[in-house]
């Protein structure tokens, strides 16, 4: 088609270039505080960092200590946990460089992380952020049980996934004004297509973009009532 040999491409499939992707929940920052205390307390800070730094399980659970500047506010994703057959854990690169990235995290967490770091994180620098009740790296399947009770004592929907939170983060991004570019950054992602998603309008945004334009009228001299 591009030499324009043939008129058309012959190698179509009716409907196989759109797909429609279930609608995953979404909380408010409210209902996010709400799942963190109900959590349990070495869990409280991963619940707010999987939503407020969009970082994936894998991540969070391969997060070193030296990984996290207080004083800059910033997290710093090097590597994510991996899982062998046997079902031992290791750490590894992520799986493009965009996934090797530089996060920032709002100030109301500084003393989240201080009083974490205090009380549950692993010892010395290369020690993991999250560590199970034995001390022992933090592992998805175990985590699971908890994340399901959590759900209940919440009062959320059984249908979050804890992914959700990284999804609940990105919306909140992108409704606080963040650009495609800087989504692709938060979220590790070297392609836009991902951080498209949550560029669609919410209705507070919308609403919020109305009253800017409206301001623009005021200021700008406008005459909404044909007065003139």
């Amino acid at each position: 088609m591009d030499d324009e040999l043939i008129r058309c491409n012959p190698c179509r499939i009716k409907g196989a270039d759109s797909y429609d992707v279930p609608e995953r929940p979404v909380l408010s920052v409210a209902e996010v505080f709400g799942v963190a205390d109900a959590m349990a307390p070495r869990y409280r800070l991963l619940v707010l960092l999987a939503a407020f730094t969009t970082l994936r399980f894998g991540e969070l659970a391969a997060l070193r200590r030296k990984d996290i500047d207080l004083a800059g506010r910033l997290v710093v994703v090097r590597r994510a946990q991996g899982e062998l057959q046997d079902g031992r854990l290791f750490d590894k690169a992520p799986k493009s460089a965009a996934g090797v990235r530089t996060v920032s995290f709002p100030g109301e967490l500084v003393d989240e992380i201080r009083r974490h770091l205090e009380h549950y994180g692993a010892a010395g620098q290369d020690g993991h952020v999250f560590v199970g009740p034995q001390g022992g790296q933090l592992r998805r399947s175990n985590f699971r049980d908890d994340w399901v009770k959590v759900r209940k004592d919440a009062g959320v929907t059984a249908e979050l996934h804890f992914h959700d939170l990284r999804h609940t983060g990105n919306m909140l991004a992108s409704t606080a004004g963040a650009s495609t570019r800087e989504l692709m950054t938060r979220m590790g992602h070297s392609s836009s297509m991902a951080a498209l998603v949550y560029q669609h309008m919410t209705s507070d945004r919308d609403r919020a973009i109305a009253d800017r334009l409206g301001a623009m009228i005021r200021d700008g001299g406008g005459d909404p009532l044909g007065q003139r």
